[in-house]
């Protein structure tokens, strides 16, 4: 009885807390979240340590703690950076959406042909560079501005990493998308894991909140705070 008087009264006493509690559970499962990413695999554009936001809604909003859509929601655009759970265990990734439901895609040796049409790339330096790992700064590495129809992002290549660099063509599934890491010889993505279902997506990442860097005693990096990504 008097464990039951004591929460009682906690209740009682914190009830205004427990209900902002409840308010930011609901809005970090349906609206809105952030990320931390601990690995490499989008390089440069999102590096380790990074914190992103998340737009769970734009993609059709769910009921609170389920994946229930209550809504369709935009569909899943060319050069959106994604969040869903691996098919092969549920470990949350991020990656950016390459091919659309419907379309074939294929790389040869780096070089992405979207529907028969090649990809433009051109040389490129990144400025994130500096805020990459040390032990990645000392492999042998190279950047790329790939343009995705009118949206250009920065990919990264590692060439002396054992990686898929050919693959396809292939064609995307209806309701199925093929995505890839921006560190095209990092990434355990739709090379490796197949298609992703648009049911599984839980938002599009769009900014970078804050960084902290690990080799440094996780000393916040100024540059990418409030950084949007492209």
């Amino acid at each position: 009885m008097r464990l039951v008087r004591f929460a009682k009264n906690a209740v009682r006493n914190n009830k205004s807390l427990l209900i902002f509690i409840g308010l930011m559970l609901v809005f970090r499962s349906a609206l809105a979240d952030w990320m931390y990413v601990p690995s490499g695999s989008m390089n440069p554009t999102i590096v380790e340590g990074d914190r992103v936001l998340v737009d769970k809604e734009i993609y059709g909003l769910r009921i609170p703690f389920t994946t229930v859509r209550l809504t369709r929601g935009e569909d899943p655009k060319r050069g959106d950076i994604v969040i869903f759970p691996s098919p092969k265990d549920g470990t949350t990734l991020i990656k950016r959406v390459i091919g659309l439901p419907g379309e074939t895609v294929e790389m040869r040796g780096e070089q992405l042909f979207i529907d028969g049409q090649a990809v433009s790339y051109a040389p490129a330096e990144s400025a994130a560079d500096a805020d990459l790992p040390s032990a990645t700064r000392a492999e042998p590495h190279r950047y790329a501005t790939e343009r995705l129809g009118e949206r250009p992002h920065a990919v990264m290549l590692l060439p002396a990493r054992p990686a898929m660099r050919s693959f396809g063509p292939v064609h995307v599934p209806a309701d199925r998308y093929l995505v890839l890491g921006d560190s095209r010889d990092n990434s355990e993505d739709s090379r490796y894991i197949g298609f992703v279902p648009r049911d599984s997506i839980v938002g599009r990442a769009f900014e970078v909140a804050y960084s902290l860097d690990a080799e440094h005693w996780y000393r916040p990096r100024g540059d990418r705070l409030f950084t949007p990504l492209e």
